[in-house]
């Protein structure tokens, strides 16, 4: 929240002190805090976004079903086949929220 505070009240006081005088230390320094600012917003949303879109998810269950049609082709038993996906998936699972 400080960071966002820093970056809006930064992009006013370069604009304010651009306007009011020909300070370039000042518009410079304020610039360098806006830019610091705007960085840490940005790493702060990257790393706290831990959900995978669903388009991932869609993406990667398309390619599974393709190939559990291409095994099933091959003369692979589709029952069997799903029951050994379904089960990986559990296990994924509970892998998942141990780390």
């Amino acid at each position: 929240m400080i960071c966002a505070v820093v970056f809006v009240a930064g992009i006013a006081g370069m604009i304010v002190t651009s306007i009011a005088g020909n300070n370039v230390g000042v518009v410079n320094t304020i610039g360098g805090a806006t830019a610091i600012s705007a960085l840490v917003l940005l790493v702060a949303t990257i790393t706290s976004n831990s959900v995978r879109p669903e388009v991932f998810d869609e993406a990667d269950a398309e390619r599974l079903e393709q190939k559990i049609a291409e095994l099933t082709k091959a003369g692979t038993d589709e029952a069997a086949l799903r029951e050994i996906v379904h089960q990986a998936k559990r296990l994924g699972g509970t892998t998942w929220r141990k780390n």
